[in-house]
């Protein structure tokens, strides 16, 4: 949750002693979800495509994800999202994937606009830090098939239910500020 292409297949040729090079567990982990979306379909939270379409008409949406380009791309056509976003960044096109900032910064530099202007969407801990770190204001929608870290409640400025309950007042959520929370938010005190 939150490494970049580099990362995980360093870690995971590591930890489980593969004899392989790092950009051979990459093409084969890549190749095989790619596969496995075209065949299968590509994943999507309950409420996802929904949301994002009714968003898209009112704002400039960013896909700022830890996945690698391709594996993206597939999940973009699978859901028949690609239209949705203005902007689409993978970490493996910044310095430094998930805790840090990076991949927050450079979808808020394609959209054109202030990172205090963006509301993140997130369902990881390390998602959550990023959006932190880059001085956007967080929301957790917590994923049920991989539940966030034990904490992240903590660092979001609210967290939802649910994709559905994000909603044109969600938006206007700023940080510490009560009176601008929706009600299906918990805001961070």
């Amino acid at each position: 949750m939150g490494a970049n292409s580099r990362q995980w297949s360093e870690t995971m040729r590591r930890r489980l002693g593969l004899d392989l090079t790092n950009a051979e567990i990459e093409n084969a982990i890549v190749d095989g979800m790619v596969e496995r979306y075209g065949r299968e379909g590509a994943p999507a939270i309950d409420g996802a495509v929904t949301t994002v379409r009714r968003l898209a008409g009112e704002w400039p949406l960013a896909l700022a994800s830890s996945s690698h380009p391709r594996v993206i791309d597939a999940a973009l056509d699978g859901t028949g999202l690609r239209d949705a976003f203005r902007a689409v960044v993978s970490s493996d096109e910044v310095e430094h994937g998930k805790p840090s900032p990076d991949v927050f910064l450079e979808a808020a530099r394609r959209l054109g606009v202030s990172p205090s202007d963006v509301l993140v969407v997130e369902d990881s801990l390390n998602g959550l830090k990023a959006g932190r770190a880059a001085g956007m204001t967080t929301v957790l929608v917590p994923n049920r098939s991989v539940p966030p870290a034990p904490g992240s409640a903590d660092v979001a400025d609210a967290v939802l239910a649910g994709l559905t309950d994000l909603d044109p007042a969600a938006i206007e959520i700023r940080a510490g500020d009560p009176d601008t929370a929706p009600t299906a938010a918990r805001t961070r005190s």
